[in-house]
């Protein structure tokens, strides 16, 4: 499977999707394309054979753009996991810095603000 080889390790499905919990996306099912194929001609009974790549179906967050190919996804657990330094980030100071201001409705509601 072209992920867990990404991943530097086999995964059952159980293991992978208490994964993918404990990283904050969801596991929504484990099938092929084939298997799909398949059930929409009526065969309700049908498996993932040996010889079908696997394809996960992953409920990612809509501002996560970076976990949408296998690459990003593979990262991000590898990170996770400890198997991939954190990137560094840098502040960088621009020569007009942009001000962001909330006003005091919002502190009630959202108490911190980050730009």
């Amino acid at each position: 499977d072209r992920l867990f080889e990404r991943l530097g390790r086999k995964y059952t499905e159980k293991e992978f999707d208490e994964l993918c919990f404990d990283f904050g996306i969801e596991l929504d099912e484990v099938t092929s394309e084939n298997l799909l194929m398949r059930k929409e001609h009526g065969d309700k009974e049908s498996t993932i054979l040996d010889n079908e790549e696997v394809v996960y179906k992953i409920e990612v967050a809509a501002n996560r753009y970076d976990m949408l190919c296998i690459e990003g996804l593979a990262y991000a657990l590898n990170v996770f996991n400890g198997k991939t330094p954190v990137p560094p980030f840098h502040v960088v100071t621009g020569p007009s810095p942009i001000r962001l201001t909330a006003s005091p409705e919002v502190q009630q509601i959202r108490p911190f603000v980050v730009a």
